[in-house]
């Protein structure tokens, strides 16, 4: 049965519930102001409006199926993330250039009627995604920058103390995910660790970036070698890895874990820190 007009009932939250999944968010079945703001984006199909480069950035389903599109010819839109930034703006001028069209780096008619006639539908098309062949090849531009630690867990600053040593550490504690995100993308960040200290959870969860049928190669790996480590480690922890579009995730440019704990004791936030930091500090001498 449907919920009646005007009523917030079980049928609308199973309803937000299975838009939140299939979006990678938080699944919660309560519109907050994530979830409506990826509605928002949904209701753009390519076409419907001119994209380019603006600020803030254009944001839609419809920027990520450019992205798509545009990755499947060569192009490189980096991460399909749905927003319009630098890189998509680069790889459309460069298809625009390709194609002889005016070099607008906009989405305008003629560069649409191009972009569908030279590629299938994103929605049956298994060709490969050049940023993501890029990604796994390793060509993906090396960041310089500092490590960016974020969140109120103490696991952060356990986590500050034991990476300082090895790399300038950046440590946030009550600042929102978009800013932590723009110092994180400015600074060049080598990797951004968001903590939260989660009471309904036992164990831990690794969260990296996935959406629009992409994801975050990098992440995943980091993510599984976190969980490794602890399997070798005496922690009790039972480790979930899930591909997720949080804003964190979303918005900053380099790998990044969103890391969820339960209530665990010292000895055990200690364990999990030690495992963290090895790996990180493998990858920082590869």
């Amino acid at each position: 049965m449907t919920d009646a007009p005007s009523t917030y009932g079980d049928e609308t939250v199973a309803l937000v519930e299975s838009f939140q999944r299939a979006k990678g968010l938080a699944i919660t079945g309560v519109v907050d102001e994530n979830t409506w703001n990826r509605l928002i984006e949904a209701g753009f199909q390519l076409g419907e409006r001119l994209l380019f480069l603006s600020h803030p950035n254009l944001r839609g389903d419809d920027v990520a199926e450019l992205q798509v599109r545009l990755a499947q010819l060569g192009f490189n839109p980096g991460r399909i993330d749905g927003i319009f930034g630098p890189l998509l703006d680069e790889a459309l001028s460069d298809f625009q250039r390709n194609c002889g069209l005016e070099v607008s780096a906009t989405l305008t008619r003629q560069t649409l009627h191009e972009l569908t006639r030279l590629t299938p539908s994103t929605s049956t098309s298994s060709r490969h995604l050049v940023n993501e062949a890029r990604d796994v090849a390793g060509f993906s531009e090396e960041a310089t920058g500092p490590i960016v630690l974020c969140g109120s867990s103490p696991l952060r600053k356990m986590l500050e103390q034991s990476l300082e040593a090895q790399r300038s550490v950046i440590s946030f504690n009550e600042s929102s995910a978009l800013e932590v995100a723009a110092f994180a993308n400015d600074n060049q960040a080598i990797v951004v660790l968001s903590l939260e200290h989660v009471h309904e959870i036992d164990g831990l969860r690794l969260h990296y970036w996935a959406s629009y049928r992409s994801h975050s190669r990098r992440g995943e790996m980091l993510a599984s070698a976190i969980a490794s480590a602890l399997s070798k480690s005496q922690s009790a922890s039972r480790v979930e890895i899930t591909g997720m579009a949080l804003p964190i995730l979303r918005e900053t440019r380099m790998t990044t874990l969103h890391i969820e704990h339960g209530g665990h004791d010292q000895l055990d936030l200690r364990t999990i820190s030690d495992a963290i930091t090895s790996v990180l500090i493998e990858v920082f001498h590869r």
